[in-house]
Formats: C-alpha cells, structure tokens, sequence
C-alpha cells in the first residue's frame, strides 16, 4: 500500500501503527496526526473515511494519508473519533493525484479534498444543547435571568435544542451570551451531533409470505377465509395479477412496489392487516437513482475515413501517451470515441470521457446512452449529492467502468484507468477559477492518465495552441480529420457590416438585413435557427441619455447588467440586485435607455422582427434548474422551436438536422477583448458555432455581424486556414513571452481597504523579484475588475521560463513569502491567491 507521496508501507506498520496522516477539508498546508484507537488499528488504512475534531469544537471527515508509528513532536495527537466505512473510499492513486494537484496549482491538498469528495460523503456538525443531567436549579448556587429561565424551561420539554431553537424560542439574533452563561452555570451542556448526508434511496416493496408463495393449497385457504373480506381479497388478487407466483414462485422474491397498491386507490388499512397476519410482508429496498437503460443502437458503421483514423490513432498510441484529434465539426469524432470506448472496456480497462460543460454533456449523453445504456454512469455539478454519491461508488464497486463528465469527474475513484478521452479540449470552461484548486482540467486529465499509465486522447475541431503546439513538435501524436462525415457539407460565410447598414438605415432592432432575410428563408423552409451572443441579460447596461449615468454595483467595480424580464439590475459577480429606478438618481431626468445587446433583448427584438417564430433563449439564466438544458434541447430538437439565442453554450458539440442558418450578432465583442487569447477564442467560438450549421444534406449559412469585415481572421475563419492563423498567431506569443513559450502564474492581493491591498501587492511583488529563477514581471496593478464583494483587486503577473527546475522553485518560493506575509501584522487579514495557468 502506498502512503500520500507514493512510497510504500510495511503492511505489519500500517496494521500495528498507532498513528494517521488525515487528510482535512481545510486551507491549511499540511496533513494532521491524529491517534488511531486501540479498536481501530486492525480496521483502519489509507483511503478510509474518520470522523476527527479539528479546532475546539469542529467535527470533520478526513481522509487517512498515511498510517505510521510517529507521534506528532509539536503537539498531542488528539484520537480519531470513529471509521465511517469498512472499505476505503478514495484509493492510493487518488491521493498521489490529489498531492500532484496540489503542488502544481500550489493550494493545499484539504482544497483538492473538499472539491474532490462529493458534499454527500462529507459529514455536517451542528452544535446543540441538551440539560446537564446533575444540574438543580434548587441547589444551584448560580442564579438565572429571565431568558436563561425561558431557555431552561424549553429544554424541560425536549431532549436537545440547536442554536436555530434557540434563537426561535428567545425571539433574539444572538444568543451565545446565554448559552455561554448556561455552560458556565453547569445548567446545559453542548455537543455537536454529526450526521452523514448521503442517504441511498429506499424503495418499499411487498411480497407474499413464502409459506403461501409456496404452497397453492395455503393460498387457496386464505382466499377461503377472505371470502367475506372483499378489500383484503381485492389486493391479494392485485398482487397475483402483478405477480403470476403460480407460474413462477421465483417472482415473489422481489415482489411489487407499495405505491401499486396505493396508485391503484385500495385500501392501506386492509393492505396493513394482510401484513400484520403474515400473508403479506413489507421489506426495504436500496435502488438507484438512474433508471435502467439498455442499449438501443445498431453496431456503428465507420466510414473509410473514420477506420483510418482510428487505425492511426492505434499506431500513434503505442508510442505516445497523449493524441490530439483534430476533427473539423461534423467529421464524425464521437463515433471514433465510442470505438476506442468499446475496445478499452472489452480490454478490462475503465473510460472518462470529458465534456466542458453540462450543456454539452446533456447532448452527447443522449447519443452514448444508444450504445452504452445505463452502464454508463453521468457526473455533473447539476445532479444532487446522493444521485453523485452513487455515481462514486458505482465507480468505486466496479460497477460503472465508464463515465461521462465534466471536470469534476476527475476526482472520481477509478484504480484501472485505460482511456481518457477530452472533447472540446479548447474550451475555456475546463479551468476552475474559484474556489481552489484553481486547475485546467485538460492539463489534470492527462497528468491523471500518467498516473494510471492510460492513454489521453485530446479532441478539437480547434485545438487549443498548447495542445497544436505539442503535436507540431511531437510531445502529442497527431491524427487529422478534414472531411464532415456522409454528405453533410461545410457551411456557407458570409460578413455582415454594421455600419454600412447602419448608415443605409438598414440595420434593424440590430439585426443586419441579410441575417434577417437569412433568418425569413430559413423559417418559410421550416428550418431551424442559432443566433449567437456572447453576452447575458437583456443589456450590459443601462445609462442616463442627458448626464451618462451607469448604475454600478455596491460591491463590486462594474455596471449592474439589465435584466427586463425581472425589471431589476444585478451583478454577475457577487449577486447584487436592485429595482430599474424610474428617474435617473444623479440629475431626475426619466432618458433611462439601454446600451448594448444580451441574449434577452435579442430574444425581444427576434419576437418583434419574426412574430410567427416560436423563439427559446439558452444562457444561465434560463438552465438554472436540473433539468433546463435538457428541456430546452428537447424542444429544439423535436422542431418545437424555430430560433434558440444562446451563449457559448450553443456553440458546443450540439447537433440538430434541421439547423441551416447560425447568426454571430456582435463578433467585434469577442475579437478585441483585452486578452492575448482574444483571437485564438474568436476563430474557436465562431468556427464552433457556424459547425452547427448544415450538419445532414443541406447545405449551411453563416452570418457574421461586424463593424470590421476587413480583419484578416474573419477570413481565416472563412476558409478554415486554422494552420495559417496559428502561426500567424505563434510569432506574436513567442516575441512577447505568452504561453506555451512560457509558464504564467498570477498573485491576486485582496483586501476591504484600498491601501493595506496595494501595499501587500507591492511587498509580495518585490520579494518576488528576489527568486533566483528567470522571470518576467509585470504590475502590481489594479485587477481588470479593481473591486468584487467589497475586496479592492491587484495582480502581479510572472512568467517563468519553462527550462529546467524553474517553475517547481518559484512555486516553492512563492509559498514561503506568502506564509511570511500572512504572519505579518500589518497583512494577516490580507488573501493572497495564487493562479497557475490562468488563461
């Protein structure tokens, strides 16, 4: 067995070992020592969830690291409170993943943990008070207030309150005063019940008593004695009817669902006598959550294409760990996925396929689920803790070998990994920006395949730079697809000008003329629609036409985004939201207009240009609940909508026939956004959005909205020359120092007060700048965004050679700063985050 850093241990000093290495869900840069009880120590290892105490009074489960015989040197080992299970739940080589992650991306490894474990295997606390049993308000020297007295009087009727109760009973806010008193007093007690939140789901069931279900005469006597009992004979015959035990007793061992008899309106007082008289009998079931699926669809037949693909990603990969598959959209990679899927499960293997996002994965489950059924297990944020606890241990018993997720799904407990397939490995949505770990999930996936010695494939129809740029210098194999899969042809371009409409007076409700002609051919064809804004909400802002007032957030250094369905302004950072006021609040006058484009003002003026269109709108604001990619992607596909408006969202891996026209509103908003991805995210936003286009017989048409048609990436795009535009693109990274030629990594200070943030950015900056490795440095400077949830903002960004020991060391480094920083008096209230390939 291996411990947190990969060495083995002696099997005889794991088993007599007295102490554990935890693993804890807190921000604190090491592992705790905790005593293992005597009761313990032949039940306990690596991987076992514990209950410990951490602090004077939290409870928390943790994860055993390592088990040794070495007491703690700084402190006394407090002892492990209890085991949670009889079987580890996280394996060795999640632990040796958890501690690589932590290290690379520089947080602690009880962040990785706390991301890691799904919040259902997590145990709550929560602090409750109960009467001291020896406590005699007649005896007791103490006297008592009037709300200690209230308080008391409450207790004497329940066996334990908590601190809601409390607060409930006192008709007050804050009432650890009292209950500190109390304790003082000797007159209550405190504990902190702990409670574990995964809880499976329970069916009950019924069946026949075995006596009967065995023998015909029995049952035949009973429905003798029943023969006056009309009710009770009406749901044993219900039974019968459900389950023919006459034909085969074997049924009657999983019997019916109680609800049959309830759905059918019989009787539940006649139902509890069967049960109580022993013809019947009750028992609990634990059942999935997932309905059962069988596979529905045909072998999958490949084109020659696609077979040499396949073959060549075979070749490649026995040679290379990790291949980029650059398939333009609709070059059919899925059904290379789901081969190379199918060959590595017959092979005893386990498969992550990892999807960017939840929309996405709402699409390709769909279609897996033909070919795998329900022995495909699915892992997002939007399923609930249980159903993602039993997603794990479906993983964790072997019972699931595939999985379908998004970066979460890293964390899941596979100990035979062979595949890791990554779709759409461009996409900006595999980072994790907050909380920590701060990781890039592409980058984790293959360093999760290393650590299994599987193999990683890297699907793009646009690769992200790094990924090409492994492939081109042959770090990565390389496999081509330039061809859509059948008939299906790529889609037609054409350049929308603004302005040109605009001056002609053309433009209108911001639609050009040739994407609203577009959009009319489409709807009188009975075709399907995409438009595609890059922006939420109804406008980015509202402003004053007289002064120029723009309400901004409380909080935060940012416009409020106007939402007209709701009539409010919020912000899309800290949540802050407020009224549309009538007048403007900095001169009285009532010229409140709004300026810009989001995807429900497009929504509106769609509803407005095209009356007879069934119009849908995809953005956060209208997927926030479970199941709302899925409804909305059911009612485009069955042609239920003709024009869905979306956000990225819509420009990933979705494929619906019926699609010919994809309008891209404002390409001028992606394009030139201060970041030095700007163009490589606009050439793979727009190309992934117009792949959306035309994807069976017919032919597609791509209109792009721009002031500036004349920009040569608008053509690049067009003639698809992603080769040409890398290079093109590769000169400038290289000349100015951006990834993949170098490491980024930046420092964000945080701070309520202005000055104490921008004199710790300056301290950490210039101590920074005495790390003996080569760097470039850049600020400190005011964030982007200087000011969020009332923390004023300031980044130092540095990039670090890629030679050599020069990351390791900085990182190393960086991290004792901060801890001297931290202790400092001046800075202890100051957060400093460290982002690892941010960009």
């Amino acid at each position: 067995m291996e411990n947190l850093f990969g060495e083995i241990i002696d099997q005889e000093t794991e088993s007599t070992g007295f102490f554990a290495d935890v693993i804890i869900p807190v921000p604190i840069p090491k592992l705790f020592t905790y005593k293992i009880p005597r009761n313990l120590k032949d039940e306990i290892g690596i991987g076992f969830r514990v209950i410990v105490q951490f602090g004077q009074k939290k409870i928390l489960t943790g994860i055993i690291g390592k088990v040794h015989q070495k007491p703690p040197v700084a402190y006394d080992a407090k002892p492990i409170l209890d085991l949670l299970d009889n079987h580890a739940t996280v394996n060795p080589l999640q632990i040796r993943f958890w501690a690589w992650m932590a290290e690379y991306y520089c947080c602690n490894i009880g962040e990785v943990m706390n991301a890691a474990l799904p919040s259902g295997l997590k145990l709550s606390s929560e602090s409750k008070i109960q009467l001291n049993p020896t406590y005699d308000s007649d005896t007791s020297p103490y006297p008592l207030d009037d709300r200690e007295d209230i308080l008391l009087q409450a207790l004497a009727n329940k066996s334990e309150m908590t601190y809601d109760d409390c607060v409930s009973v006192l008709g007050i806010k804050s009432i650890h005063g009292i209950i500190k008193s109390l304790v003082i007093k000797e007159a209550i007690l405190v504990f902190e019940q702990v409670k574990e939140k995964y809880s499976p789901k329970v069916e009950t069931r019924i069946r026949l008593s075995k006596e009967y279900a065995s023998d015909k005469k029995a049952l035949e006597g009973v429905f003798q004695e029943l023969s006056n009992k009309a009710k009770q004979e009406e749901i044993l015959l219900k039974y019968l009817q459900e389950v023919p035990v006459y034909k085969n007793p074997d049924l009657n061992t999983k019997g019916i669902e109680k609800s049959v008899f309830t759905d059918a309106n019989l009787s539940a007082s006649s139902l509890k006598t069967l049960i109580k008289n022993g013809i019947l009998e009750e028992y609990k079931l634990i059942i999935s959550r997932f309905e059962k699926e069988e596979p529905s669809e045909e072998e999958i037949i490949l084109s020659e294409l696609q077979l040499d693909a396949v073959a060549q990603i075979k070749t490649q990969l026995e040679d290379k760990n990790t291949l980029l598959l650059h398939g333009i959209t609709g070059s059919g990679k899925t059904e290379i996925y789901i081969t190379l899927i199918k060959e590595a499960l017959a092979g005893g293997s386990q498969v992550l396929l990892l999807l960017p996002e939840i929309a996405l994965t709402t699409h390709m489950v769909g279609r897996l689920r033909q070919v795998f059924g329900s022995d495909m297990g699915v892992f997002h944020s939007k399923y609930s803790d249980n159903e993602r606890v039993e997603v794990w241990n479906g993983v964790l018993s072997g019972k699931l070998s595939f999985v379908v997720g998004v970066r979460s799904s890293l964390f899941l407990p596979f100990d035979s990994l062979g595949l890791v397939i990554v779709d759409e490995e461009h996409e900006s949505s595999f980072k994790q920006y907050e909380p920590a770990p701060r990781f890039q999930a592409r980058d984790s996936a293959i360093m999760l395949a290393w650590l299994h010695q599987a193999k990683t494939i890297l699907g793009s129809a646009t690769p992200s730079f790094e990924s090409f740029y492994n492939a081109r210098t042959g770090k990565y194999g390389y496999v081509s697809l330039g061809k859509r899969y059948g008939e299906a042809q790529l889609p037609e371009y054409h350049l929308a000008d603004i302005l040109v409409d605009k001056k002609k007076n053309l433009l209108k409700l911001d639609f050009t003329r040739l994407l609203r002609e577009s959009i009319q051919e489409a709807l009188k064809n009975q075709e399907q629609v995409l438009i595609f804004q890059n922006r939420r909400g109804y406008a980015p802002y509202i402003s004053c036409e007289d002064c120029g007032w723009i309400p901004e957030c409380e909080h935060c250094d940012v416009s409020l985004t106007y939402h007209q369905f709701n009539e409010e302004m919020r912000c899309h950072y800290c949540g802050f939201k407020e009224k549309v006021p009538s007048t403007c609040p900095a001169c009285g006058s009532n010229k409140l207009s709004a300026v810009g484009l989001g995807t429900e003002r497009i929504e509106e003026s769609i509803s407005l240009l095209f009356p007879e269109a069934r119009v849908a709108r995809m953005d956060l604001d209208t997927t926030r609940s479970k199941y709302g990619y899925q409804r909305l992607l059911e009612e485009f596909g069955s042609g239920n909508v003709d024009i869905l408006v979306g956000t990225q969202m819509i420009t990933k891996g979705l494929d619906f026939g019926k699609v010919t026209v994809v309008g891209v509103m404002d390409a001028d908003r992606i394009l030139f956004f201060p970041d030095f991805r700007a163009g490589e995210r606009a050439f793979q936003q727009i190309t992934q959005v117009a792949g959306r286009a035309g994807r069976r017989d017919k032919k597609g048409k791509v209109i792009i909205q721009t002031r500036k048609p004349d920009q040569q990436i608008f053509h690049q795009i067009i003639q698809g020359d992603y080769k040409n535009f890398y290079i093109q693109e590769m000169g400038d990274r290289q000349r100015f120092f951006y990834p993949p030629f170098v490491k980024i990594i930046k420092v964000t200070t945080r701070h309520k007060d202005y000055k104490v943030a921008e004199r710790a950015a300056r301290s950490l900056h210039n101590l920074m700048g005495d790390i003996p490795v080569k760097k470039i440095m850049l600020g400190p400077e005011k964030g982007l965004i200087g000011k969020i949830k009332n923390q004023f903002i300031f980044e130092s960004i540095i990039k670090i050679d890629k030679a050599g020991n020069a990351q390791a060391q900085f990182k190393q480094d960086l991290q004792s700063l901060i801890n001297e920083m931290v202790a400092h008096k001046d800075f202890r209230s100051v957060r400093f985050v460290v982002d690892v390939d941010p960009y």
